[in-house]
């Protein structure tokens, strides 16, 4: 039985089914559920000239705070409790590291993922969050997979 889920969110088709998911799951056992979101601030961004990282940054964080709304009503509607939480990830502590951080700080007990969000060109070059996340994890994690799509639903 799991008393405290977090799910790693991103705005994804595919994070949004791991949503589902893990508010089915908080629901059926009674626990607290996290969305977590991670703002991402990976220096392959700040590299051109008179960019201001702050527009990206913002918008993230931006688009976070309109997923924990999203989440809040529907975690409200199913009777669950919990609330949204935001970390960022830097060259020093990358997503997998801050998801994974997140959910002890939470004492989760459950850890639920999507296989494939958006992360461009970080994923094809390291890999995975998610991939990352099981080989490191010290407690369960559950994957749903971008399969788990419903016919003609794309990322």
């Amino acid at each position: 039985m799991y008393t405290r889920i977090l799910v790693a969110v991103d705005g994804s088709n595919t994070s949004r089914r791991a949503f589902e998911a893990a508010l089915a799951l908080a629901k059926s056992n009674g626990a607290v559920l996290q969305p977590f979101y991670v703002v991402e601030n990976t220096p392959l961004y700040f590299e051109a000239p008179g960019y201001d990282p702050s527009v990206l940054r913002n918008r993230l964080v931006e688009e976070g705070k309109e997923l924990g709304a999203e989440f809040a009503k529907a975690m409200l509607d199913q009777g669950v409790k919990g609330e949204l939480a935001i970390g960022e990830a830097s060259s020093l502590d990358d997503v997998s590291a801050v998801v994974l951080k997140a959910a002890a700080d939470f004492k989760a007990d459950l850890l639920v993922m999507g296989t494939h969000g958006r992360r461009g060109v970080q994923r094809l070059i390291l890999g995975s969050v998610a991939e990352r996340c099981v080989r490191q994890a010290s407690l369960p994690v559950l994957l749903v997979p971008s399969a788990a799509a419903k016919t003609g639903d794309a990322d």
